[in-house]
């Protein structure tokens, strides 16, 4: 009789032979380290997710370290699995966070801000966009938890004005009630 390869797929990852689990599936180095923040948006998150530690695989959590440069951003963006805890370690941040869309048309979407010192904890809840911008004169960094070992990411910017192919000008003018030049030199900086 041949024998059969049974395999468990958890959450978009398959779970790893028991036989073959080590302890470096439950470690991960490098978080005491400064992210590189030398980009257009003067931060670097750094995450550590079921595709950097397999150990998480089904444990519903995961963590990032982000760094930011004086003025350095965490643009809006959304984690479509999970919610996020986050803790100022240094410096000074403005954070905020979208409501999703009210059922009554008349209401706007309202936006929560707070300014974070060290120490200080925020919490985005899942699926709401959301945002961290480092006001202070000094570089920042954070820890933050997520409520899932694969939270996803969808930046909105790069969602909208840098998908491949671009949503048409027809689309993103009457979405936005803008120009299409305005649109056009959005999408530059994604081509």
């Amino acid at each position: 009789m041949a024998s059969v390869l049974l395999a468990v797929f958890v959450n978009g990852k398959f779970c790893k032979d028991p036989n073959m689990v080590s302890a470096d599936d439950f470690f991960f180095p490098g978080l005491n380290k400064p992210g590189n923040t030398s980009n257009a948006q003067g931060s670097k998150v750094t995450p550590v997710n079921v595709n950097q530690l397999p150990g998480l695989n089904t444990l519903g959590i995961s963590l990032v370290r982000i760094d930011y440069a004086p003025c350095g951003l965490n643009p809006p963006h959304t984690h479509p699995r999970a919610t996020e805890v986050l803790v100022v370690v240094e410096g000074t941040l403005f954070v905020g966070f979208v409501t999703s869309n009210p059922a009554d048309p008349n209401v706007k979407n309202k936006l929560f801000t707070k300014t974070l010192y060290p120490g200080d904890v925020f919490v985005f809840p899942e699926g709401l966009i959301h945002f961290q911008f480092n006001v202070g004169k000094t570089d920042a960094f954070v820890f933050a938890g997520l409520s899932s070992q694969n939270p996803g990411v969808i930046t909105i910017a790069n969602a909208v004005f840098g998908s491949d192919p671009p949503i048409t000008l027809d689309v993103l003018t009457k979405a936005f009630q803008v120009d299409a030049n305005v649109i056009n030199a959005l999408q530059a900086p994604f081509k």
